[in-house]
């Protein structure tokens, strides 16, 4: 699913310092970003609730006066209007507890100052591709609405990268709140085929896109008769007071549990966010076997007070 032009992003930028402020603005205008500015919590705030629709970006300095940036990511969270807005944080130092907390908050990627112009970039182009994809899923799955409520299970496979895109697309309008859930679906499908069935680590995908040929190498290795076979298998199920989704993969699996959250000493890397994401914003509950090429996600429909009856 891919856009022929795509449209400059849009970033808001905020730091009390006028001198750094100007510095990322020039920075990121060089690269065709569009730049809003503001100079404290309270200011961006404002820029949010007036520009909310038009802003795909958030470049928050974690230390201000007056709302600091932990602050902002709080007000955030707590207003549908922003929580699809990824925020990049600028930490003066790497401090994990900083990093932490801003992750309790909702931040998923980080900068450490002072800025070089070529991470700056890699971050914001990263978090940019996270918006987009989103942005383009959810305008097709509006164009793809129709009544999904009767169904109670569903089963089906796919094996490319393409068909994850559709599919999250279609089974994000089975649960009650499709824009909440359509990302971490997505997230999951996505590292279902290339962590899973294709077998790119962690590492070698961090080689890959420094290389620019991520996207090669997927093609690549889904032509290869090793991979060439492999389907990842997908089951929805709705039942009295939660929606489930089982995803399985060929894959030989993987230490899920460092990837639950996103890890401080990781989180300067430009990939690496998606389970967390899932984990931390789309599901109620996120659940792997002890191998890791199975996950259940879990959307409550109801209050539950049992949170340990779970689909098995």
């Amino acid at each position: 699913m891919k856009d022929n032009q795509e449209a400059p992003l849009s970033i808001l930028a905020v730091d009390d310092n006028p001198t750094s402020l100007r510095l990322l603005e020039s920075m990121l205008e060089r690269n065709n970003f569009k730049i809003r500015t503001a100079v404290n919590g309270v200011e961006a705030m404002a820029v949010l609730n007036e520009f909310h629709e038009d802003i795909d970006i958030l470049l928050l300095d974690r230390m201000m006066p007056e709302m600091d940036g932990i602050e902002v990511c709080n007000a955030m969270k707590a207003d549908d209007k922003f929580r699809n807005i990824p925020i990049i944080m600028q930490t003066a130092a790497d401090n994990p507890e900083e990093i932490s907390e801003g992750i309790a908050a909702g931040v998923f990627y980080y900068l450490t100052k002072p800025l070089s112009a070529e991470m700056l970039l890699s971050i914001v182009e990263a978090a940019g591709k996270q918006i987009r994809r989103h942005k383009q899923l959810r305008i097709e799955m509006e164009k793809r609405k129709i009544s999904f409520g009767l169904v109670q299970i569903l089963k089906c496979t796919f094996r490319t990268l393409d068909e994850a895109e559709g599919l999250s697309i279609f089974l994000a309008n089975y649960f009650d709140d499709p824009d909440r859930t359509l990302t971490g679906i997505s997230e999951l499908l996505v590292n279902a085929v290339e962590h899973g069935n294709l077998g790119i680590s962690y590492e070698k995908k961090s080689s890959l896109v420094a290389e620019k040929s991520w996207q090669k190498e997927v093609t690549k290795r889904l032509d290869d008769p090793q991979y060439a076979d492999r389907q990842v298998a997908v089951i929805f199920e709705r039942k009295e007071k939660a929606c489930y989704i089982q995803i399985t993969d060929c894959g030989d699996g993987f230490d899920w549990k460092q990837y639950m959250e996103v890890d401080p000493s990781r989180a300067m890397h430009n990939h690496g966010r998606g389970i967390a994401m899932a984990n931390m914003l789309c599901f109620n509950k996120l659940i792997y076997n002890d191998k890791g090429n199975q996950v259940t996600g879990v959307i409550e429909t109801t209050v539950n007070e049992d949170k340990d009856d779970f689909w098995d």
